[in-house]
């Protein structure tokens, strides 16, 4: 493997370029319209996954939606009408799967963005987004990403994020200034 940084970041960004284009056409729209049709979204996820799931929650903010961190002390609590959207790239995590039984039994619907469509979480979700990348759960091998263990995975995550919101942001009817103003002051 080289170490020459334009090397590696031609590699890196053709790795995320590959996932996002296998991506299938509904899939973003899927996203956005369960995420349009909660009352309240409470977003969780493990690790470097949850900082993109916490990236995530503030664009849904930052569009004016009632969206919130599991964890966060001012985290509502969920029920019929809202949604629980969670990540579990690798295909499961007992903290991923509790909260999912628990979001059920208070008659919330529930989305898991993995990298795994047929693990625990997505047989237990009601709705599925499946970005194709490799995560911690198959970093090994002959055929693996440049990036460390799962980060093509989580940097997938990001853009793809910011892709949904962009078209969130198109579906709601909002202009950038407008998602600008919800931003916070308090830097």
């Amino acid at each position: 493997m080289t170490t020459d940084l334009k090397t590696m970041a031609a590699q890196a960004l053709q790795e995320v370029g590959a996932v996002l284009s296998a991506l299938t056409p509904d899939t973003a729209e899927r996203m956005c319209n369960e995420i349009l049709k909660a009352n309240r979204i409470a977003c969780y996820g493990v690790g470097r996954e949850g900082l993109m799931m916490r990236a995530l929650c503030m664009r849904l903010m930052h569009l004016g939606l009632d969206a919130h961190v599991v964890g966060d002390m001012t985290t509502p609590p969920i029920g019929k009408g809202d949604l629980l959207l969670v990540s579990a790239g690798p295909g499961a995590f007992s903290t991923v799967l509790a909260l999912m039984g628990v979001a059920k039994e208070a008659g919330a619907r529930t989305m898991v963005v993995t990298a795994q469509p047929t693990g625990l979480a997505a047989q237990q979700a009601d709705t599925v987004i499946y970005l194709p990348a490799q995560t911690m759960a198959d970093d090994q091998g002959e055929t693996t990403s440049i990036l460390p263990m799962g980060s093509l995975y989580e940097a997938a995550q990001l853009l793809f994020f910011d892709l949904v919101t962009l078209i969130l942001r198109e579906k709601t009817g909002q202009s950038a200034a407008e998602m600008r103003a919800r931003h916070t002051n308090l830097e």
